[in-house]
């Protein structure tokens, strides 16, 4: 089953960092975002991916191309043939896709453009800015079980604020950072390929017309998530991520 990594928005929150390179390359310890979705899901056994890239996607590319001898140590004889010789080997059993589905192609017109390279009666979507440690072979289990057209992970994520106890107009307290009891798409989709009908020819935001559409006729299923999850949208939450990372503090990362 193919994974699609929509990857190919511009990062504006995050601008410190994305003026200079696209957000899933963005590094989280010593490789970039997209490395760890990807390793993530490869843990599972899932190794086909497809990349919809836009901004700066050449240099997703470029990545891609250079991976083996930017992850090995290496000799290289400075001859006429330029040979490497890798002291290591350190690989990726991967088949990557890299599809340039537009600079300003929004999220629905970017699944639409990968179309015809779904051959499979369902594919796995994701963004290429989110971390987390679902289970992929539960949500997998959830959609087949539920038989619907799509299924989104649901999580209940952490304010960003702390929150007043109030009574009577005094503050008896506070709770900080509460889980809100509320849902959002957590970003790990199992989709059936008829979600492309569902997608129209005019560029939209797959978060919006498509996905209310799938609900609207009860075609839309939810998988429950409690662990950990983090969307990456800001320089902060970069250097929290970073810090996690080097305090060995890794939940996302299960093939260590």
């Amino acid at each position: 089953m193919k994974v699609v990594i929509l990857c190919g928005g511009k990062g504006t929150r995050m601008r410190e960092v994305t003026q200079y390179r696209p957000k899933p390359l963005v590094s989280v310890g010593s490789h970039p975002i997209i490395w760890h979705i990807m390793k993530y899901y490869s843990h599972f056994g899932f190794n086909d991916f497809v990349l919809c890239t836009g901004y700066k996607g050449e240099m997703i590319k470029d990545y891609f191309m250079n991976l083996e001898w930017m992850n090995n140590d290496i000799s290289i004889y400075m001859n006429r043939d330029k040979k490497i010789e890798y002291l290591t080997k350190i690989e990726e059993d991967w088949k990557v896709t890299i599809i340039n589905t537009g600079l300003e192609t929004l999220t629905g017109g970017r699944i639409k453009k990968i179309q015809k390279y779904i051959d499979e009666d369902n594919f796995m979507l994701t963004y290429g800015d989110i971390l987390s440690n679902v289970d992929i072979n539960k949500l997998l289990e959830c959609h087949y079980k539920k038989s619907k057209i799509a299924t989104i992970t649901g999580i209940n994520p952490v304010s960003p604020y702390g929150v007043l106890r109030i009574e009577n107009g005094i503050v008896k307290g506070f709770t900080e950072k509460p889980i809100s009891q509320d849902f959002i798409n957590g970003g790990f989709m199992v989709l059936n390929k008829k979600v492309f009908n569902y997608i129209p020819e005019k560029d939209c935001f797959f978060e919006q017309e498509p996905l209310v559409k799938l609900a609207t006729e009860e075609q839309l299923s939810i998988y429950h998530h409690k662990d950990f999850w983090t969307a990456i949208d800001t320089f902060k939450d970069v250097e929290r991520v970073n810090t996690m990372w080097n305090e060995k503090n890794r939940p996302w990362a299960v093939w260590n």
